[in-house]
Protein backbone atom coordinates (compact mmCIF):
# COMPACT_ATOMS: atom_id res chain seq x y z
CA UNK A 1 0.00 0.00 0.00
CA UNK A 2 1.43 3.71 -0.56
CA UNK A 3 1.00 6.65 1.18
CA UNK A 4 -1.67 9.36 0.22
CA UNK A 5 0.07 12.53 -0.70
CA UNK A 6 -3.33 14.63 -1.11
CA UNK A 7 -3.85 17.60 0.72
CA UNK A 8 -6.23 17.79 3.07
CA UNK A 9 -8.74 20.42 2.90
CA UNK A 10 -7.58 22.31 5.75
CA UNK A 11 -4.16 22.35 4.71
CA UNK A 12 -2.61 25.60 4.58
CA UNK A 13 1.27 26.19 3.28
CA UNK A 14 2.87 27.79 0.56
CA UNK A 15 6.73 26.85 -0.88
CA UNK A 16 8.87 26.45 -4.25
CA UNK A 17 8.31 23.78 -6.36
CA UNK A 18 11.62 21.55 -6.39
CA UNK A 19 11.21 18.25 -8.11
CA UNK A 20 7.72 17.24 -10.18
CA UNK A 21 7.38 13.23 -10.99
CA UNK A 22 4.49 10.83 -11.80
CA UNK A 23 3.07 7.45 -11.41
CA UNK A 24 0.59 4.91 -11.89
CA UNK A 25 0.89 3.68 -8.25
CA UNK A 26 -2.13 1.08 -8.53
CA UNK A 27 -1.52 0.23 -12.06
CA UNK A 28 -4.37 2.09 -13.90
CA UNK A 29 -4.42 5.67 -12.57
CA UNK A 30 -1.39 8.31 -13.44
CA UNK A 31 -0.84 10.59 -10.41
CA UNK A 32 1.42 13.62 -10.37
CA UNK A 33 3.16 14.94 -7.53
CA UNK A 34 5.44 17.46 -6.68
CA UNK A 35 7.53 18.12 -4.02
CA UNK A 36 7.64 21.65 -2.39
CA UNK A 37 10.49 23.33 -0.35
CA UNK A 38 8.25 25.15 2.39
CA UNK A 39 9.61 28.81 3.80
CA UNK A 40 9.89 27.10 6.90
CA UNK A 41 12.90 24.98 5.34
CA UNK A 42 10.27 21.81 5.23
CA UNK A 43 10.31 19.64 1.65
CA UNK A 44 6.80 18.11 1.03
CA UNK A 45 5.04 16.04 -1.29
CA UNK A 46 1.54 16.69 -2.46
CA UNK A 47 -0.52 15.23 -5.52
CA UNK A 48 -1.27 17.57 -7.51
CA UNK A 49 -4.01 17.72 -10.71
CA UNK A 50 -2.78 16.78 -13.98
CA UNK A 51 -3.64 21.24 -15.33
CA UNK A 52 -1.28 22.09 -12.12
CA UNK A 53 1.68 19.87 -12.49
CA UNK A 54 1.72 20.63 -16.40
CA UNK A 55 1.59 24.31 -16.15
CA UNK A 56 3.96 24.63 -13.19
CA UNK A 57 8.08 23.54 -13.47
CA UNK A 58 10.64 23.68 -10.95
CA UNK A 59 12.02 27.02 -9.06
CA UNK A 60 7.63 27.99 -9.43
CA UNK A 61 5.82 29.33 -6.17
CA UNK A 62 3.07 26.82 -5.18
CA UNK A 63 0.27 28.22 -2.47
CA UNK A 64 -2.49 25.97 -0.93
CA UNK A 65 -5.01 27.91 0.92
CA UNK A 66 -7.58 26.10 3.03
CA UNK A 67 -10.76 25.03 1.28
CA UNK A 68 -8.91 25.46 -2.47
CA UNK A 69 -6.25 22.98 -3.99
CA UNK A 70 -2.86 23.75 -4.53
CA UNK A 71 -2.39 26.74 -7.09
CA UNK A 72 0.10 28.02 -8.80
CA UNK A 73 1.21 31.50 -6.86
Amino acid sequence: MFKSHRSKPGDAWEGTVEDKSRGMLDGANMYHFVKVRRGDGQSIKVRVDRRLWKAIAVGDRIVKEPGSAPAQG
